[in-house]
């Protein structure tokens, strides 16, 4: 069994708040009992995308702590710039190509995508992100299950703020989930909502946003609710590639 949690959405701004709700979810994650075999942050890290940004998300999710009790993988989101994210989140010579990394976790594999789009809001996986996808999945023995996260989803979640900028093309990502069984679900951000439903027979599980909580249209007006408690969401991979999500808040 695989245990994996999510946060998303932390739009650093070297803010007191960002930082504080930030902080206080890592730490409850940190504090908790039973282990975690790795934390997924599906973009919007930082808030304009700016050095500063980067580095202080590097140290508040401990990523180069050799010490850190569970590793920490991440993807960009549209908020965020790819040479500063390499060069100071990363600590990786500074590149303008999408930020796509592979990892081993226990007896699955996670494809950490760029969707972003320099730029733009909207979201895309260009056919360079495609072939890479392509050369791990081929890579693998085809029984390993895979789990593949970015930032935008690839369909509505009936609000219309995340709605206009969801990923681009998504045809072409569900063709890919048509060819590739060993996919079992698809991860994303972006939305500000925790939400799960099904993409081309697959599930797709939207985490929640750690800076504010959207309000959904009948939930009253004003798009962003602010009081709302940071979130995040734990999945849980078994022996019989079944994820099941669970979703909280701190």
């Amino acid at each position: 069994m695989l245990v994996l949690a999510q946060i998303s959405d932390l739009h650093l701004d070297g803010t007191p708040r960002a930082t504080e709700r930030a902080r206080r979810v890592l730490d409850h994650l940190r504090a908790l009992p039973g282990p975690l075999d790795a934390l997924l942050v599906t973009g919007d890290i930082a808030d304009h995308g700016a050095e500063s940004e980067y580095e202080e998300a590097a140290g508040l999710l401990g990523l180069h702590d050799p010490a850190a009790p569970f590793p920490v993988l991440t993807c960009p989101g549209n908020h965020d710039s790819r040479i500063p994210y390499r060069k100071a989140l990363l600590r990786e010579p500074a590149a303008d190509g999408p930020v796509n990394r592979a990892h081993r976790v226990g007896g699955a594999a996670v494809l950490m995508c760029d969707s972003s789009i320099p730029g733009a809001d909207e979201g895309a996986l260009d056919e360079e992100t495609y072939a890479w996808i392509e050369e791990e999945l081929d890579a693998l023995d085809g029984e390993t299950p895979v789990l593949i996260a970015f930032h935008h989803p690839p369909l509505a979640v009936h609000h219309p703020l995340p709605d206009r900028y969801q990923l681009a093309q998504p045809r072409s990502f569900a063709a890919l989930l048509g060819r590739r069984p060993e996919i079992v679900a698809v991860i994303t951000g972006h939305a500000h909502t925790p939400a799960a439903t099904t993409f081309a027979g697959r599930p797709l599980l939207v985490g929640p946003g750690v800076t504010w909580t959207l309000r959904l249209p009948w939930e009253g007006e004003g798009t962003a609710d602010r009081d709302a408690p940071a979130g995040l969401a734990f999945h849980v991979l078994d022996d019989e590639r079944r994820l099941t999500t669970h979703f909280r808040t701190v």
